[in-house]
């Protein structure tokens, strides 16, 4: 059992012979994959408030110091990313803010909002009327707080980080692996199609990898609601010189990933973090999302890749490269897949849940999908660009 796990309502366990065994795992262990596949999006950073204060992160701000977005300026943001041919909105903030953030309270308050999770389902509306399909990923929530914006979110995430109680956490309010997992077991049952991913280099070590990894495939075999799984080093920054992991640690890890996880859930690696070219026949099958509009907020010394530079990448694995939606098309119920699809369908995705199946998409987001307007037809153009290259 995971620190936290019981706490948190979490009934999840390894099995040591498994956790063995994948620790044995090498490159030598995988196939290249047959096709690369990335998002466009805008990057849309909600607050810099968070509860948690982890050594390696560059993205919170302190009280009295922390920002919160306005609607207008999301909706700037969200139309320059619909003119630039983007269809994700990624909502980005820490982890709910506790009670020292008077000032983003009080701001919320002024705005009619009592929660910060009211604050993004409104936020998410905008991004919908402005064309483009929201991804929130808003730290640890509970079941109550994921449902308030789940209808308004074409896909979820979080990412687990690690199972493991590690020192980059430590302080009075750390995290505890224990509420990342109930995270993603929310996810699954409220049939949130999720993306999530762990750290490489933050004090965890070859067991804890292989944990965090078993842990996820387990939730996705009790949901199926995992869509891919990032593989993110930490970088140094203003806030972290302990260095990051060597180019033959993200290589092992990676394909212990992919040796993981099943098939139809995509490996990651972020291509501004990662040395991508390197890990591509280590089974990574996606470059994540990527902006043409705005910063990676979270690692701002890093710059996303231009397009071109994803097409080297990809051409250097002699790999085709593919543009697709932030809901991997697996999750789309029958009426919005493309006659081209052959991926394995997520588990019950049939049509809306009126015949007992699972409602992975929302009427909002169904609705938003099937629109006879640019929007919608920008949506099913990246459909038919992602069935050609590598359908899910």
């Amino acid at each position: 059992m995971f620190p936290g796990a019981s706490e948190y309502g979490v009934d999840i366990a390894v099995d040591d012979a498994a956790v063995e065994e994948l620790r044995q795992v090498s490159p030598n262990d995988v196939d290249a994959p047959s096709a690369l596949t990335f998002s466009r999006n805008v990057f849309i950073p909600l607050t810099t408030a968070c509860r948690y204060t982890c050594t390696y992160c560059t993205y919170f701000d302190p009280p009295g110091q922390a920002s919160l977005l306005s609607l207008e300026e999301i909706r700037e943001i969200c139309q320059r990313g619909a003119d630039a041919g983007c269809t994700e909105a990624l909502f980005t903030f820490g982890d709910d803010p506790d009670e020292r953030y008077t000032e983003i309270h009080a701001k919320l308050e002024e705005w009619g909002h009592d929660s910060i999770h009211s604050y993004l389902r409104e936020a998410c509306e905008v991004a919908l009327e402005e064309g483009l399909l929201p991804h929130a990923n808003p730290g640890d929530q509970t079941r109550e707080q994921m449902a308030t914006v789940a209808d308004v979110n074409a896909s979820m995430g979080v990412m687990l980080e690690t199972t493991a109680e590690v020192g980059a956490h430590a302080g009075p309010r750390r995290k505890v692996p224990g509420q990342r997992l109930r995270t993603l077991k929310n996810a699954g049952e409220l049939d949130i199609a999720f993306t999530t991913g762990i750290l490489v280099g933050i004090g965890e070590n070859w067991r804890d990898r292989a944990e965090s990894l078993l842990a996820i495939r387990e939730l996705h075999e009790r949901y199926d609601h995992i869509q891919e799984v990032i593989i993110q080093p930490v970088v140094d920054n203003e806030r972290w010189s302990d260095g990051s992991p060597d180019l033959a640690t993200m290589r092992q890890v990676t394909a212990m990933a992919r040796v993981a996880l099943p098939e139809e859930v995509s490996v990651q690696v972020p291509p501004n973090l990662a040395p991508a070219k390197d890990l591509i026949d280590c089974g990574v099958d996606d470059l994540g999302g990527v902006s043409p509009v705005t910063d990676d907020h979270i690692n701002p010394d890093y710059k996303w890749p231009a397009l071109r530079e994803l097409e080297e990448i990809a051409a250097s694995a002699a790999l085709p490269l593919g543009e697709r939606l932030p809901v991997y098309e697996r999750f789309l119920p029958p009426a919005l897949r493309t006659d081209g699809f052959d991926g394995q369908v997520a588990d019950g995705a049939g049509s809306g849940g009126s015949d007992g199946s699972r409602d992975w998409i929302s009427p909002t987001i169904r609705d938003a999908l099937a629109a006879d307007d640019s929007a919608g037809e920008r949506y099913r153009a990246v459909l038919q660009d992602e069935t050609a290259t590598a359908p899910r």
